[in-house]
C-alpha cells in the first residue's frame, strides 16, 4: 500500500522543516507546496501557522490558500490546521483591539485568553470525546505541547441534522478554549502534534491513516 500524499502548504508561516518531519515519521508522503495543483491533489493538506493572525492570513491570501482549502472541503477533501492554521479557520481574529477577517470555515472569533501568565507555554492536558478518531488509542491525561496567547473560546456553529455533530475537544488555561477540532473533512488543533513528542506523533499517524 503506496503512502498518502500530504500537502504541507508553504505561505511563509509555520514550522515546515518540523512538521515536514514529523508528518514524513507519520508514513505520509510529504511536499512542502503553495502549487495549487499539488495542494488540491494530494491526500491531504495541512495548514501550518505561527505568529499573528492577521500576518498568517496575509501570507494565506498571497497564494490564495484560503481559496484551495474552501476548495479542497467542498469535495470532502482532508484539511488539517495547526496552531494559528486552525485559528484562521474562524471567522475572525482580534489582536490587540484590531478584527481581522479569518477563512470563515467555522463561524466565532479567535480572541485573547484571559489568563495570568501568557503566552499559554509548554504541556497541557486536553478532554477530547470518546469517539474522536485524532485521538483515538491515547490516553485522557496525555500533554501536547502549546504556545499561544489567543484561542477560539466558543463554538458557534449550530447542529444540522443533516451534518454529523462535530468532535470538540477542550483545554484549560485560565478560561477553556478549542484545543482541537474534528469537523467533517476539516480538522485542527490549537497545539503542535509535531512539538509534543510520542503522542503527537500517534495523532499525526492517526490523521494520516485516515486519509
Amino acid at each position: 500500500m503506496s503512502a498518502k500524499s500530504v500537502a504541507l502548504l508553504d505561505y511563509g508561516s509555520g514550522n515546515l522543516h518540523s512538521a515536514e518531519r514529523a508528518l514524513t515519521r507519520a508514513g505520509a508522503r510529504v511536499d512542502v507546496t503553495a502549487d495549487p495543483q499539488a495542494v488540491l491533489a494530494a491526500d491531504g493538506l495541512v495548514v501550518p501557522g505561527v505568529g499573528a493572525f492577521a500576518a498568517c492570513m496575509a501570507g494565506l491570501r498571497e497564494v490564495r490558500g484560503e481559496r484551495l482549502i474552501g476548495q479542497r472541503l467542498a469535495g470532502g477533501r482532508p484539511v488539517l490546521g495547526i496552531c494559528v492554521g486552525m485559528q484562521i479557520l474562524f471567522e475572525r481574529g482580534v489582536e490587540f483591539g484590531e478584527e481581522s477577517d479569518g477563512c470563515a470555515e467555522w463561524p466565532g472569533t479567535v480572541d485573547r485568553l484571559s489568563a495570568p501568565v501568557l503566552p499559554h507555554m509548554g504541556w497541557n492536558t486536553v478532554s477530547a470525546p470518546s469517539d474522536s478518531v485524532l485521538f483515538a488509542g491515547l490516553d485522557a491525561g496525555t500533554r501536547f505541547y502549546f504556545v499561544h496567547s489567543y484561542a477560539a473560546q466558543t463554538w458557534d456553529l449550530p447542529p444540522s441534522e443533516h451534518f454529523a455533530a462535530p468532535k470538540l475537544t477542550w483545554a484549560e488555561h485560565g478560561v477553556p478554549f478549542l484545543a482541537a477540532v474534528e469537523n467533517g473533512a476539516l480538522s485542527a488543533t490549537q497545539f503542535h502534534p509535531e512539538k509534543s513528542g510520542d503522542a503527537g506523533a500517534h495523532l499525526l499517524r492517526n490523521w494520516v491513516n485516515s486519509l
